[in-house]
């Protein structure tokens, strides 16, 4: 049966690029829903939702925090997302899961480079979404100004809903244009309403006939109704827009200054009106792996159980905690549940609703819900969690591969072991965390997203499980490729009196485009090699990927075709055919002109306008590629193309040529050739 409270659900995430103002938001909302009685401000480290302490102490948020609040009968299961890159891992599965999501964007800064990261996430998961422009009450900002950059940079279809009156100091209030009223909140956040003043009337009724026209695309009566001029009410129009909204046809726009306690109530309205619940979101799709079918599950609690795992957190009182979302059916406490990805069944002892990192037991979660499992041990981000007997896996979440490398060693004797059982642990919790072990260096390699990212790791390695390490200088995560087609031969041939081994195969290794990973075809013809044989071909040629010729670095976008050989009646096994692969595909790798890829970054510095030139020739200078630049209030916006490997101690740099005026952020674009001369350069150092 399908839960009719389920209509009064929210699942949300909020969702910036770094100081738009996420978390001050969330915290005023978890204010005036009543969970918290105090506000918690970031810059004072005392916010609710970054309870980290290395999110307090540094004012940022690193981790999604959850929690679960109430506002006008409806429950607001609500995600605070980071806004830093090097945690954009956290972004990706907390949209994963959410129906929902509210983009919060900086009245001066706009559009920037990590709001367009968490857009195009937001689009891939089909994530309907309402903009809120913040910090109104700062001197530049311009709402109207971020209205048309949503629709012009991140094609957002964006439409304002409201207007504000007043700019930076003497923001005063906010004009809900379909209601033509007026909206003041004093400094404790209380609104009352008042009648538009005169001289903001012709404007108010302009941008209500947008408003309608926009509302007429999604809803035909409505359409009828205002070309024949009869009266349309509110209800009607906030119900056409809320079908624009889930269809992704159309953004809703809304402002404040959630830092002085205005806007955030007009917006939590906004997430009731135009936000999906669950039952608006289409039945969830899996695959059967018992049948190999498409199979669905909707939003029933009638359905057999399913829930998606989408983050892993190790609570130091009751152990590791696994988010789920379910998707259909229902869990209590105590019972098990199958995980489809490994093949395992699991007992769930406790269930929780979490708030940040507090905790309050339940019996029972069902469709809709987004909760936390205690019990489960073997499970990681992506894992399907059914009923037993009835599978269904979902689609895992796609998860970037790290950027940055650095060796790390605890300082004290004997803690080896220790370090490896923390790194193992964190490494459940963040997916776009790895670390291996050099066998040639004798080193434990860490790998993230990026510098601040590995700081982090090495922080909580001191605080969370008391190991005290060093780390050598960051490593760039270079990669391998070919630039020509070539044809190759590997033959794997031991006789030995007995019973030996013979594996024969012709392959052809062409490039690929950048980004687009691996690719192995089977265009063997007539039988000269029997197809039994062809995935052991495929496995030694997968796990040669690992080390290219040049650097040893993992190699990437390579088509690999095996085309001819022969075999042995007696001596060929599939172990001989991986072998002649293995050694194929690597003498290929050598003879195809190999080449070292490296991580392009979009950087975005903003400078002082006497300081451009500067900043520009210090970009050029580290082989980067000036995209553009914007004027934006007495300082210029320069975007560039910077290898990430010339990126390193850039915010120091950039602080001394500007006085300490400038900032700028960067994230990963794409992977590209190293200049030969630097190439030399890299792959002489890598060998000394």
């Amino acid at each position: 049966m399908i839960n009719p409270k389920l209509a009064k659900y929210r699942n949300i995430g909020i969702m910036a690029h770094i100081d738009a103002g996420k978390t001050t938001v969330s915290e005023r909302i978890l204010f005036y829903t009543g969970v918290s009685h105090k506000i918690g401000e970031v810059h004072a480290g005392e916010a609710t939702m970054d309870w980290m302490e290395q999110e307090r102490e540094r004012g940022i948020t690193i981790t999604s925090a959850a929690t679960t609040c109430f506002w006008r009968d409806h429950q607001i299961n609500l995600i605070d997302t980071p806004g830093h890159v090097d945690f954009t891992i956290e972004v990706e599965r907390s949209l994963r899961v959410l129906d929902g999501a509210v983009a919060v964007f900086c009245a001066v800064g706009g559009v920037q480079p990590q709001s367009e990261t968490v857009w195009r996430q937001a689009t891939r998961y089909k994530v309907p979404r309402i903009a809120f422009i913040n910090k109104l009450d700062r001197v530049g900002g311009d709402y109207f100004n971020v209205v048309s950059q949503i629709s012009e940079k991140l094609r957002g279809n964006s439409l304002a809903m409201q207007i504000p009156i007043g700019k930076s100091e003497d923001f005063s209030a906010i004009i809900d244009i379909l209601t033509k009223r007026m909206a003041i909140s004093d400094a404790e956040g209380v609104v009352t309403w008042q009648d538009i003043p005169a001289e903001y009337v012709a404007q108010t009724n302009e941008l209500y006939e947008k408003i309608v026209e926009r509302a007429g695309d999604f809803d035909e009566v409505l359409a009828e109704k205002y070309l024949e001029a009869q009266p349309i009410t509110v209800e009607e129009i906030k119900a056409a827009m809320r079908k624009g909204v889930l269809d992704q046809k159309v953004t809703p726009v809304f402002c404040g200054a959630a830092f002085k306690n205005k806007g955030v109530q007009l917006l939590l309205d906004a997430v009731l009106d135009y936000l999906p619940s669950p039952l608006d979101i289409d039945a969830v799709t899996g695959i059967n792996p018992e049948t190999e079918q498409a199979e669905t599950r909707s939003v029933d609690d009638a359905e057999p159980f399913c829930a998606l795992a989408f983050k892993i957190m190790v609570d130091p009182f009751v152990g590791s905690l696994t988010f789920v979302r379910v998707y259909s059916g229902k869990l209590e406490a105590g019972s098990y549940v199958y995980n489809v990805a490994k093949g395992k069944k699991e007992r769930v002892s406790r269930l929780m609703r979490m708030h940040a990192n507090k905790r309050d037991e339940v019996k029972v979660i069902t469709a809709g819900d987004i909760a936390a499992v205690v019990g489960v041990k073997d499970v990681i981000t992506g894992d399907t969690l059914t009923a037993e007997g009835f599978p269904l896996l979902l689609e895992r979440i796609n998860c970037p591969d790290p950027v940055i490398s650095m060796a790390i060693e605890p300082k004290g004797k004997g803690d080896n072991e220790k370090m490896v059982a923390g790194l193992r642990k964190l490494m459940q919790e963040d997916p776009s965390f790895r670390f291996s072990y050099n066998e040639e260096t004798n080193q434990t390699i860490i790998s993230g997203m990026g510098e601040l990212h590995l700081e982090i790791i090495v922080d909580r390695l001191l605080r969370e499980y008391k190991i005290e390490s060093t780390v050598g200088k960051a490593q760039v995560a270079y990669k391998e490729t070919i630039q020509r087609s070539i044809e190759v031969e590997g033959k794997f041939i031991r006789q030995s009196g007995g019973h030996g081994q013979y594996g024969h195969v012709w392959l052809r290794l062409e490039p690929k485009e950048r980004a687009t990973g691996f690719e192995f075809v089977n265009d063997i013809k007539g039988g000269t090699i029997p197809k039994e044989f062809i995935p052991g071909i495929e496995k030694g040629i997968r796990e040669a990927l690992g080390q290219g010729v040049l650097s040893a670095y993992p190699v990437v976008d390579i088509k690999a075709s095996v085309f001819d050989g022969s075999f042995h009646d007696v001596d060929s096994s599939e172990l001989a055919f991986k072998i002649a692969a293995s050694m194929a595909f690597k003498d290929g790798l050598a003879k195809g002109s190999p080449v070292l890829l490296e991580p392009i970054m979009k950087v975005e510095a903003v400078s002082p306008d006497e300081n451009m030139g500067d900043v520009m020739g210090d970009l050029n200078s580290r082989r980067g590629r000036i995209l553009g630049m914007d004027a934006a209030q007495g300082s210029q916006v320069i975007t560039a193309e910077v290898p990430l490997g010339e990126m390193f101690g850039y915010s120091t740099a950039l602080r001394s040529l500007t006085k300490g005026r400038a900032s700028y952020s960067m994230q990963f674009e794409v992977y590209r050739e190293v200049p030969k001369s630097i190439q030399e350069e890299i792959v002489g150092k890598k060998q000394q």
